[in-house]
């Protein structure tokens, strides 16, 4: 009896097996395509949401970065560069930004006047797709930065240019 019943349930499953067989299949594919463990080819915006942003940056020259933070969906930081007066030159500058926006991948930041310098920029966040996270480059911003400075008539200079922010690596972030 204890065999009719064990050949009866293995009879019943694989009448079964053929019909979830192809469904599992479809559901597995699915998954993998969808698991983000599995690696696939980033655009360079996909993985980049405002809550994973915060962190150091370069800026224009060797030495200088940029500090991006975002805490409840705000956008703060600073940019700590090299002074270019001749009473600040060589000298560390930080320039914390004064006014900002952040809306899901674009973002701009004005910061605050030092030594009658300072700097507006406009631009997008992205990953690189050939890094992982954690490596250095692995985020970038990408846009127009615009350093201002007051000269000696009390002009406003304004150089422009297009400029790419490379994030530091995890260690230096931690």
């Amino acid at each position: 009896m204890m065999l009719v019943a064990s050949f009866l349930e293995l009879s019943v499953s694989s009448r079964f097996l053929h019909l979830l067989l192809p469904f599992s299949l479809s559901l597995a594919i699915i998954l993998v395509g969808t698991c983000p463990l599995w690696p696939a080819q980033q655009t360079g915006n996909d993985t980049i949401s405002p809550n994973n942003i915060s962190g150091t940056y370069s800026f224009v020259r060797e030495g200088e970065f940029v500090q991006l933070t975002v805490e409840d969906g705000k956008l703060s930081g600073y940019i700590s560069r090299f002074g270019d007066s001749e009473s600040d030159k060589g000298q560390f500058i930080d320039q914390f930004f004064d006014k900002t926006t952040l809306d899901g991948i674009r973002l701009s930041f004005d910061t605050k006047r030092v030594h009658g310098v300072w700097y507006e920029f406009s631009g997008v966040i992205a990953t690189a797709p050939n890094k992982k996270p954690g490596q250095e480059g692995y985020r970038v911003v990408r846009g127009k930065l615009v350093q201002h400075t007051i000269d000696e008539n009390g002009k406003d200079k304004a150089m422009q240019r297009q400029v790419e922010f490379k994030s530091f690596p995890a260690e230096v972030n931690n």
